[in-house]
């Protein structure tokens, strides 16, 4: 296909490819900045409609959940097996 371009064509298409290059690494710092930007907090109330915890000491986990992921699993693995 290349081959049946013209000199000019060829010439648009290789400034074309490079204004890609130039804007991609412009669109990479942008989403850089605004994932440092985001207030995690907001974006939590907006998703899930409550709001973390203001203070680290306001809930305290007992465990991380693994326990508790791994009694669902056996309970899954149970059922499957019937």
């Amino acid at each position: 296909m290349l081959e049946a371009m013209s000199d000019g064509e060829r010439a648009r298409l290789r400034e074309h490819v490079e204004r890609w290059k130039r804007a991609g690494a412009e669109l990479e710092r942008l989403r850089a900045e605004e994932l440092r930007s985001v207030d995690t907090r907001e974006a939590v109330r907006q998703l899930f409609g409550v709001a973390l915890p203001v203070r680290k000491d306001e809930h305290r986990w007992t465990t991380s959940g693994l326990v508790e992921q791994q009694a669902w699993f056996a309970k899954l693995r149970k059922s499957e097996s019937r």
